[in-house]
This record gives C-alpha cells, structure tokens and sequence, in this order.
C-alpha cells in the first residue's frame, strides 16, 4: 500500500512539475485555469510583506516564508509537496512547539506534515484549507531521531492514535500528546486545533486545574495520524479573515456529543424537499479561479 500511496505522490508531483515548466500565471489566460495549478507551479515565496490574505480556504499568502527541513527539534515530511511554508508567525509557532514537544518522554521533537505552498492557494490535491499561511498539521508520530533522509520522510508514515472509528484514543495515546497539544492550545496566536473526537473527550477526562485552553481543542473528522492547528490572523493584517471564535466553554459536552455519536449513530434526517430552482453546488477549493479568490492574490502570483 505504502508503494501504492508514494507511485501517486510522485505522479502527482512530476504533473504539477511538469506543468510548473510550462505554465507562465503571468500571460496564462487565468479565467480559465484552476488556481490551484497556477499557485503550484510557484516554487518560491513572492518578494513582499507577509501577509496572509483572504479565509483559511479562499485565500493566498503574501511574502511566504519556508520551514527549514531541519532544525534542532523538528523535521518537515513529504517535501517533493513543497509545503512547508508559513506566516512567519506559524514558522515562529511550529519552532517553539517543537522545543516543548522534545521535553515529553519518548520525543524527539516534531515531524511536521503539510503547512502551505510558497504562495498560499488551493492546492492540487488534499486540503480545503491551509491556503494562507496560518494552518499547520503535526504528526502524531513522536520522532525517534531527528536525521530522517528526503527518501525516508517520502516513505514513513505517521500512526493512528483512535480506535472504534474515533470514538476513544487507542494505545499509540500518550501523555505527550497531551501536553503537545495542550502546549499547543495555551499560545494565544492559535484560534482552534482539530483532532478526532475520541481524543478531546480523552483530553477532557485528563485535564486538571484551569481548563479554558481545552475550549481550543476541536472535533473534527479524521485527525487521528495528526493533528491540525490553526492560528488567528496577525494583528494588523487587514486584509485576513478569522474564523468565527469556538463556543464558550471547554467544548467537553460537544466532543461526547461526537463519540456518542459514533457508538450510536441517530437517524438520519430527511432530505427536504426542493421547491423553486435548486441552488448551485458551492465550488471546492480546487475548482477556483483567480477571480474566485481577492483579488490581492493576482498581485502575489504575479510578484517575483
């Protein structure tokens, strides 16, 4: 299988590769290609103020700034994606993350998954979001060592901490991924992290003394080989849209809801009836056009 998944990793990296040679986004007519392609065969940051513009999944990002492959407490993963590029307040954030998670047992530091491309966008294959710079996913895998090859983090594979179907945490569960992610959750640039629901539930069981920080922990689907953390928009960048902030409280009654939920599915409701022309179909990420996205971001794509 691992075979299977890299053969279509490679394949989809020599396309965009390919198409990165042959597509200049400066005399392209862009009303008619996907941005995603156009944002792709951009290699490098552009030459500007960072900035992140436009919504976590409508959105590009200004004056991008590369994690380094290797630091003294993180490595980056899968860089034939050319992914790991930030804000350089999350550059700033995974650096200092990865310092607390080298203090748990049995950690090395971080492996880092998928962040942004060089100029932000919709991406070819795989996220809705991560498009400005502010999204950054952490592998559940503790490192061992810090030294892995290109090769070797094209094919290791992170592992799953759930079990029955996400409902509760399974053995690979530590106390390190706690204190990660609680880590994680108290830095005051972090607006929401998503993990699967059997995890916060864990968390919340877990948890002693103030637990206003669990408020930023979120259920979501899948997140059981990483989780995915989401910063706030800077102060000052004016042309960054924050997501609506989480409910008050700690969110431990919600996170139940989900795992109950999941042991009990409850019926399904019933579709209602369409009266009138149906609405269209909201476009995905990766059917967008430059038009689609503010327009700021023509400037980024076209910026050296």
């Amino acid at each position: 299988m691992k075979t299977t998944i890299l053969g279509v990793f490679l394949a989809v990296g020599l396309v965009s590769g390919a198409f990165a040679q042959a597509v200049d986004p400066l005399t392209l007519g862009t009303k008619e290609v996907e941005a995603r392609h156009l944002f792709v065969a951009k290699t490098t940051g552009s030459r500007q103020k960072a900035q992140p513009i436009g919504g976590y999944a409508k959105g590009c990002l200004a004056g991008g700034v590369e994690l380094a492959e290797n630091g003294p407490t993180w490595q980056a993963m899968r860089l034939s994606r050319n992914r790991n590029w930030g804000h350089p307040d999350l550059i700033d954030f995974v650096q200092k993350l990865s310092g607390t998670a080298a203090k748990q047992r049995g950690w090395a530091g971080l492996y880092v998954g998928d962040m942004s491309q060089p100029r932000g966008g919709p991406m070819v294959t795989g996220h809705r979001s991560h498009q400005i710079g502010l999204d950054v996913d952490i592998w559940m895998l503790p490192p061992k060592r810090l030294n892995l090859t290109r090769s070797e983090r094209e094919n290791l594979s992170s592992i799953s901490t759930r079990r029955m179907k996400g409902a509760f945490v399974n053995e690979n569960w530590t106390r390190g991924h706690h204190n990660i992610l609680k880590a994680a959750a108290k830095d005051p640039r972090v607006a929401r992290i998503f993990v699967f629901p059997g995890a916060k539930v864990q968390m919340c069981k877990d948890a002693k003394g103030n637990r206003a920080w669990l408020r930023k922990i979120r259920p979501w689907h899948g997140h059981h080989y990483h989780f995915h953390v989401r910063l706030k928009c800077p102060r000052g960048a004016k042309n960054c849209v924050n997501q609506k902030n989480p409910p008050r409280g700690d969110g431990c009654a919600d996170a139940q809801k989900w795992v109950d939920d999941i042991l009990n599915p409850p019926e399904p409701k019933p579709k209602p009836k369409v009266t009138g022309k149906p609405r269209p179909k909201p476009k995905h990420p990766r059917q967008f056009v430059l038009a689609d996205l503010p327009k700021q971001c023509a400037d980024v794509l076209h910026s050296r």
